[in-house]
């Protein structure tokens, strides 16, 4: 059984395409498989005037709306031609979470490999069934499903074109960091079970 390291790099290089080349030196250094951005419009996700989540709040303080903090996280469609060139010339795998269909099809077309869909759009059906028509290989991650949603998913995909043994359901916790009462890795287990699927850890 061999193991797969996806390095989460988010949008933690405060959208800045110097430091997202950083993060990739420091995934490759580290020995990850892969390291994971996310890709997004800022004005296809929030209005202008949404307010931010309480813990956004707590870690970058309330003096701009959401708006203008993931305006300020974004990242070009070709600074990310630019980064997954980066990344075939260091020997790491890119990966990015699409949010919005415009994001999907750029991914597929700069050639992403496998496509993870975040947890808040598991419920997310024309979404789903978006991804699922491409037929890539598909990280779910469940962090505030239960297993109900996660079976509602599951066969949203493979109804539109995606098998089930190109499914990874990853089990993720959404309170960063998970203190260690709180991983609950056993759920691992229920949902291999469940729906017969390899199962994946996100951790932080």
């Amino acid at each position: 059984m061999s193991v797969f390291i996806i390095a989460e790099a988010g949008v933690n290089h405060n959208g800045s395409l110097g430091l997202t080349k950083k993060l990739v030196d420091v995934a490759v250094e580290a020995g990850a498989d892969a390291v994971k951005f996310q890709t997004f419009k800022a004005e296809n996700l929030v209005s202008k005037e949404a307010k931010k989540a309480r813990y956004q709040i707590e870690n970058t303080g309330n003096n701009e709306s959401q708006y203008k903090m993931l305006k300020r996280l974004e990242l070009g469609f070709d600074e990310f031609v630019e980064l997954k060139k980066y990344c075939d010339e260091k020997g790491i795998m890119f990966l990015s979470t699409p949010f919005g269909f415009e994001s999907i099809k750029f991914l597929d077309k700069l050639g992403l490999e496998i496509f993870k869909i975040p947890t808040g759009e598991i419920t997310n059906y024309p979404y789903l069934r978006e991804i699922a028509e491409l037929k890539k290989r598909l990280i779910l991650s469940t962090g505030i499903a239960n297993l109900c949603e996660i079976e509602q998913a599951i066969d949203v995909i493979e109804k539109f074109g995606t098998k089930r043994d190109n499914i990874t359901i990853l089990h993720a916790n959404t309170e960063y960091p998970t203190p260690m009462e709180d991983l609950n890795l056993k759920a691992m287990l229920t949902i291999k079970e469940a729906f017969k699927v390899d199962v994946a850890y996100f951790g932080n």
